[in-house]
């Protein structure tokens, strides 16, 4: 009896030490917000990171601190644009003369109309006609431009009434280069032609993009914008230009999930602005039962140059380059607040271990250590 009892007793012991042991996921909140070891000259220790709680009180605070830089990109403001197409250098132009004079210079006996066929817009602006010479028509809506060649002919043919087609050349369309089920260069009928009427005609957006990001190549400079906010603000729907040049690509932001999470992984933005209570929805939550509801983080990086000491007063920066903010998701305030906290390009949202998960671990160890030592009683 009492060798049963020391082997039952031996085994418990195992078996508590195994739980001390135990690998965990996670850090507990303690571990994880600890200071680096170091002290300063009064023994005090020494942190190389500041903690925020999320609160309400302070949110204010908190988003009055710099986004970490990145590419950004301006947009064009819109401006109205007349209907007609403006010839430019390399359009294509046929020109029907119609004359009524029983002897025409330009068409042949029993003829009434003369056709000129393919005729391209010079570098300079220019086309070339019989018994006229060079004519400026670049910069021209296609009804001017008709009337012009008509009085240019007043002298030479003054019956002559003018029909005039344009085909856009080059520089007046528009090229798709990705993005779009359709890539191609598309002509520009008018000059009141929007971006999105464009990505329509290219078959729309393709779906296996996250949070699509227009991009705008305009002579040498580059705007952006989201398809979100053009869709949602019909002023950043703009007329495009000849020459213009269009990419759409996905959004190249992401945040990381780690811990006891749902998810332990790379998450790309899936729209403009990603709160922390979205990041959660994104990875799934927080594991039942192993993670500490109260103590979800969020560690992020400042640039350097956004760092503002604690000693100078006001919202201006965060007061190290290393942040860690931390969510109670068991409060209506935490809650809210994580609603209207934005999380940022890399960031990283981490679950903290549950100290009632181990506890349960032991428990359920210790609950096994009795099964077996009744078992152990029987022999």
């Amino acid at each position: 009896m009492i060798a049963t009892l020391r082997r039952f007793a031996v085994l418990c012991l195992c078996m508590f030490l195994a739980a001390c042991n135990a690998p965990r996921g996670a850090g507990f909140q303690s571990e994880v917000l600890a200071a680096d070891g170091t002290r300063d000259a009064n023994g005090n220790p020494v942190y190389d990171f500041s903690v925020f709680a999320v609160t309400r009180s302070s949110l204010a605070l908190l988003n009055a601190w710099p986004v970490n830089s990145r590419k950004t990109y301006s947009w064009i403001k819109h401006q109205v644009q007349p209907q007609n197409l403006v010839i430019a250098a390399g359009d294509v132009l046929s020109i029907s003369i119609w004359d009524a004079e029983e002897n025409s210079l330009l068409t042949a006996p029993g003829q009434r109309v003369a056709q000129l066929q393919n005729v391209e817009v010079g570098l300079d602006g220019r086309i070339f006609l019989p018994f006229v010479g060079n004519i400026k028509v670049s910069g021209m809506a296609p009804a001017t431009a008709r009337a012009q060649v008509e009085a240019m002919l007043l002298n030479t043919v003054p019956s002559a009434q003018v029909q005039l087609n344009v085909v856009p050349g080059r520089s007046n369309t528009a090229n798709l280069v990705n993005g779009v089920r359709t890539p191609g260069v598309y002509p520009l009928a008018d000059r009141n032609i929007s971006l999105l009427t464009l990505i329509a005609t290219a078959g729309g957006v393709s779906e296996t993009l996250s949070n699509p990001q227009v991009r705008l190549f305009r002579g040498s400079q580059v705007y952006g914008i989201s398809l979100d906010k053009l869709f949602d603000e019909p002023s950043f729907d703009i007329p495009i230009q000849g020459g213009d040049r269009i990419l759409i690509e996905p959004d190249d932001r992401y945040f990381l999930s780690l811990g006891a999470t749902s998810s332990e992984a790379l998450h790309p933005f899936a729209k403009s602005e990603v709160s922390a209570l979205d990041a959660l929805a994104i990875i799934g939550g927080v594991t039942d039962g192993r993670a500490n509801p109260q103590g979800v983080l969020i560690l992020r990086e400042y640039d350097s140059s956004t760092v503002v000491p604690s000693t100078v007063p006001g919202p201006a920066g965060p007061p190290h380059d290393r942040v860690v903010f931390t969510i109670n998701l068991t409060t209506a305030d935490g809650l809210f607040s994580a609603g209207n906290f934005m999380i940022q390009h890399g960031d990283l949202v981490y679950g903290t271990e549950s100290p009632l998960g181990s506890a349960s671990t032991i428990l359920g160890i210790f609950s096994s250590a009795i099964t077996a030592g009744s078992r152990i009683s029987r022999f």
